[in-house]
């Protein structure tokens, strides 16, 4: 498992992915958001994103549009929560780098924070 960045434990995984290309921890990032929304909803993905990157709801719209998400498509669910199309949860990646001088650091705290979801798929 050490090739890959993957570890037994989230502490061990943090330390793994801090070693990794910034290349490898965007595409990590995408696909771990793609897998969640597919298995437990755009929502989820929505919610752990915004807490680990600690985004309040503008802070959420203005990375989403910064990395090339369609301000327009920005809405609400049923219940009042932010939403986004599945489709489109890609752009949080590019818009957290280029909106935050942390950004690299809050990609790997959202892998980790989902460390379960990951070690599940």
């Amino acid at each position: 498992m050490a090739t890959t960045g993957l570890s037994a434990d989230p502490k061990e995984y943090r330390e793994r992915l801090a070693e990794q290309t910034d290349q490898q921890l965007d595409a990590w990032a995408a696909e771990l958001m793609r897998d969640v929304a597919i298995r437990r909803g755009v929502r989820k993905v929505v919610d752990d994103f915004r807490h680990a990157a600690r985004l309040d709801e503008a802070g959420f719209e203005r990375v989403f549009a910064s990395g090339g998400g369609p301000p327009a498509v920005v809405g609400r669910d049923r219940d009042g929560a932010l939403m986004v199309p599945a489709i489109a949860l890609y752009a949080l990646v590019p818009g957290i780098r280029s909106q935050v001088a942390d950004g690299r650091q809050r990609l790997i705290d959202y892998l980790v924070a989902n460390f379960a979801e990951l070690v599940y798929v």
